[in-house]
C-alpha cells in the first residue's frame, strides 16, 4: 500500500560540541555557516501523485513562514516534532518522491513521507454520486488526503482563523511565527519553525493584540498549549475521538476541530461545520441552493458517509461557486485600537 521505499538515508550528519546539529546561520566572523547536510529518502508511490495538491492544506497564506513551494517546485516544510524541529523538503521526480530533511526531526519527518503524502488514505472507498464530483474527481487523478501525525501546527493556526478574514488570520499567523518561532534547520533562511507550547504561553497580551488577534482566540490557543501533551496524543486516536478530546479545550469547537483532524489525521468524514462560506458553496454546486445552511450542506452529503469532507473538498476543487451578493467580511484589525 505504500509502495516501493528506497531509504537511502545519509547519516552523515556533523555535530557540535553540545551534541546538537548545527543549524547554518552565521559564524561570529559574519561568514555564512553552510547548513549541515540532510538526511534522506526516496520513496515512490505505487498511484499518481500531485505534490502542491496533497500538500497545499498545510499552507497558511502565499508567506506562511513554514511552508513554501520553490521555483522548481519542490515543497519545503519546516515543523515542530516530537523528537524537536525540523524541515523537510518534498520533490517529485519521474513519478519518485526526493525527501531531504534536517534538525532533530529529520528523522521523524522521513519516516512519515508516505503517511504525509497519502499512504493511509484510501480514495478507492469513495463512490461519487453527483455528476459534478465525478468529474472534479477525474480531473484530479494525484489527490489524496494527507495525514501529518502533529496536532497544534494545525489547531493553532485554525484557531487564528475563528471568526475572522483569511487575510487577518494569515498575517497573525505570519506574524507570530516569524517573532516567536525560531529559524528553521537546514538551507532555506525564509522558513521559521512554529513556536513551542511553553514559547506560545509566554507570548505576551500586546504581541497578540499586534498581530491582530483578540483576547477569546488568543486564550483559546493558551489553553490549548497548555495540555499540548493530552492534544498531540489525539494525533494517534481515531478521528472522532480526537475532534472530542480538543473540544473539552473552551474556544474549540466543531470547526476547529475539523479543520484540524483533517490536516493531523488525514479524515476522510471530517466535514467542516459552522464555516460561513461551505454549506453555499455545497449546496449551489449540487442543487443550485445558494443559501444552504448546514443542515441542508448535510442533507446533500448524507450520500457521502464517512466521506464527507473528502466530497467537500472535491467539490471546491471543481471551481463551481456562487455569484456573490453581498460585501466580503468586513476586516477588523485591532492592532488599531
Amino acid at each position: 500500500m505504500a509502495g516501493r521505499f528506497e531509504p537511502g538515508m545519509r547519516r552523515t550528519t556533523v555535530r557540535g560540541g553540545d551534541g546538537r546539529a548545527p543549524r547554518g546561520g552565521r559564524a561570529p566572523g559574519g561568514v555564512p555557516r553552510p547548513a549541515a547536510p540532510p538526511r534522506s529518502r526516496r520513496w515512490t508511490p505505487p498511484w499518481p501523485l500531485d505534490l502542491p495538491l496533497v500538500l497545499g492544506p498545510l499552507r497558511r497564506g502565499p508567506a506562511d513562514p513554514t511552508f513554501r513551494i520553490s521555483p522548481d517546485g519542490a515543497v519545503w516544510r519546516a515543523s515542530r516534532t516530537p523528537e524537536g524541529p525540523g524541515t523537510l523538503r518534498l520533490a517529485l521526480r519521474g513519478g519518485t518522491v526526493e525527501a531531504d530533511a534536517w534538525g532533530e526531526g529529520a528523522d521523524w519527518l522521513l519516516e512519515r513521507v508516505p503517511e504525509l503524502l497519502g499512504a493511509a488514505d484510501a480514495p478507492e472507498e469513495f463512490t461519487p454520486r453527483h455528476r459534478l464530483v465525478a468529474a472534479s474527481r477525474h480531473r484530479r487523478p494525484g489527490l489524496r488526503l494527507l495525514r501529518t501525525g502533529l496536532v497544534l501546527e494545525s489547531l493553532i493556526p485554525s484557531v487564528l482563523e475563528q471568526k475572522v478574514t483569511t487575510d487577518e488570520a494569515y498575517r497573525a499567523w505570519r506574524l507570530l511565527v516569524r517573532g516567536h518561532g525560531e529559524p528553521a534547520p537546514g538551507p532555506d533562511s525564509r522558513l521559521h519553525v512554529m513556536p513551542g507550547p511553553r514559547t506560545w504561553a509566554g507570548i505576551p497580551s500586546w504581541e497578540w493584540h499586534r498581530a491582530g488577534v483578540d483576547d477569546k482566540r488568543a486564550s483559546t490557543v493558551l489553553r490549548a498549549v497548555r495540555v499540548a501533551h493530552r492534544m498531540e496524543e489525539a494525533a494517534s486516536m481515531p478521528p472522532a475521538e480526537a475532534m472530542a478530546r480538543l473540544e473539552r479545550v473552551p474556544g474549540i469547537g466543531p470547526w476547529t476541530s475539523a479543520e484540524t483532524v483533517q490536516r493531523s489525521h488525514g479524515a476522510p468524514d471530517a466535514l467542516t461545520l459552522g464555516d460561513l462560506h461551505l454549506p453555499r458553496i455545497v449546496g449551489y454546486a449540487l442543487a443550485g441552493d445558494r443559501d444552504a445552511d448546514d443542515a441542508a450542506m448535510l442533507d446533500l452529503l448524507e450520500p457521502y458517509a464517512g466521506q464527507r469532507h473528502r466530497a467537500a473538498r472535491l467539490v471546491l476543487l471543481s471551481g463551481r461557486t456562487p455569484p456573490r451578493r453581498e460585501p466580503k467580511m468586513r476586516r477588523v484589525d485591532i492592532a488599531r485600537w
